[in-house]
């Protein structure tokens, strides 16, 4: 199990460019099934979760080809089905949350669809209803096999029909846009997600043949056709990583630029940071971090203690509310973070706590934070990252330090960030990988 070693307290200056985004780029490679001609897709970050669904898709007779530095293409004309009903493919989806994004493409194209419940973080309940709800809605038949774990979606030939989603699901929407494109007739999806990453997931397919409108809005309407053609795309920079580099910058007292952030698809995250004190600018389509010596968390117009909680698109991402708590340790002035989607994720405060920070977990969706104004550096310590997010807010609370912190555990930080400390050491920190 690998680790980093971080030395506390150096200051960054420089520029730092966004991996693709994630959370993107996995919708877009399962969506790649929906075609047996060649879709090249390009930004394709070099992370773990990324890597393992690429390579599960090369082991399904996929034929991938890496064509650049962060390009491949994907060729699904020979699937093979034999494989798809094997342990060994349940067993690897298992470790991949991304791969229940299959399962749209799959029945859509082939009429059935095993998948084993799958993995991740250990964030809480992520439930699948909204999933496969849906695409029983389009005339899927579903079956649980408990004693093993799978799931077993089947259709002769899915349906259009009319629904609403009992939750604006990022993956769920995107496996029931998958899922419906290749349907009979016409699919209406009303509290779809609006996500960047569904937008971009629309506009791709539109691009391959598909008929979907009421793109950005809550509202799809999916006119179903009989095939799909091959195509090009370009991923979006990872939301989540600029804010990270924000919060990082504001912690460590820095100077950074944040290079092509497409800032138009980051919605409130900037004025989300500005509510925390972060100046911050956009220049063109950079943002420019200086650097500050404190920053002061705003109230409400009634005077009363600020609130930063996560909520669909287009309000504030649950992936940064960890950062926004981490960051707020050393502002001045108290926040209560409410992250209502998920009820396991402030559960890493109590290593912030044990390095110094002033923090109530009130249950496990809430957590007030007094800041230290910087009038106090939290100590270094010996971490765990539990999750992909929280690791990354340990990394950064590490970085503001005193002292030398380790994080064990770094697997989970790999699985979302692209050589994470290469990157950071280019402009200044001291990360050791051991």
């Amino acid at each position: 199990m690998a680790s980093f070693v971080i030395e506390g307290g150096h200051r960054l200056n420089g520029e730092i460019h966004p991996q693709g985004a994630k959370n993107e780029v996995l919708q877009i490679i399962c969506a790649t099934l929906l075609t047996k001609e060649e879709v090249t897709v390009n930004h394709i970050p070099d992370i773990l979760d990324v890597n393992n669904l690429i390579q599960l898709m090369r082991e399904m007779g996929v034929d991938v080809a890496k064509t650049g530095v962060d390009s491949y293409t994907f060729k699904a004309e020979n699937i093979d089905l034999a494989y798809l009903e094997s342990e060994e493919f349940l067993k690897k989806c298992s470790s991949l949350r991304g791969s229940v994004m299959l399962i749209g493409p799959m029945v859509a194209r082939f009429g059935k669809a095993l998948i084993s419940k799958p993995g991740g973080d250990k964030i809480g309940r992520r439930r699948l209803d909204t999933h496969l709800v849906g695409i029983q809605n389009l005339g899927a038949d579903f079956r649980y096999d408990e004693e093993r774990g799978v799931y077993e979606i089947t259709a002769e030939r899915l349906r259009g029909a009319y629904m609403l989603l009992d939750e604006a699901s990022v993956t769920g929407t995107a496996n029931i846009v998958m899922a419906a494109v290749l349907a009979k007739g016409t699919t209406t999806i009303y509290n779809a997600a609006c996500e960047p990453y569904l937008q971009q997931l629309c506009r791709m397919l539109n691009r391959m043949g598909a008929k979907i409108s009421g793109i950005a809005s809550n509202l799809l309407t999916i006119e179903g056709v009989e095939e799909l053609h091959g195509t090009e795309h370009r991923v979006l920079p990872d939301m989540i990583e600029v804010g990270s580099f924000i919060g990082m910058a504001a912690m460590t007292g820095s100077e950074i630029t944040i290079k092509n952030v497409s800032y138009e698809n980051l919605g409130i995250i900037p004025e989300s940071f500005r509510r925390l004190g972060i100046k911050l600018e956009q220049r063109g389509d950079d943002i420019y971090v200086p650097a500050q010596d404190s920053y002061q968390i705003e109230s409400f117009i009634d005077g009363s203690i600020m609130t930063i909680a996560d909520a669909p698109w287009p309000g504030l991402t649950p992936d940064l509310l960890s950062v926004m708590l981490v960051v707020a340790t050393q502002a001045k002035g108290s926040v209560l973070i409410h992250q209502k989607m998920f009820e396991s994720r402030l559960f890493f405060v109590d290593k912030l706590i044990d390095m110094g920070a002033q923090i109530i977990l009130c249950d496990p969706h809430r957590a007030v934070v007094i800041g230290h104004n910087h009038g106090f550096r939290l100590r270094g310590a010996r971490l765990t990252s539990p999750d992909i997010r929280a690791g990354i807010a340990l990394l950064i609370a590490a970085m503001s330090a005193e002292g030398t912190s380790t994080i064990s555990n770094i697997e989970q930080i790999d699985r979302g960030y692209q050589n994470i400390e290469g990157r950071l050491n280019a402009i200044g920190a001291r990360i050791t990988r051991i």
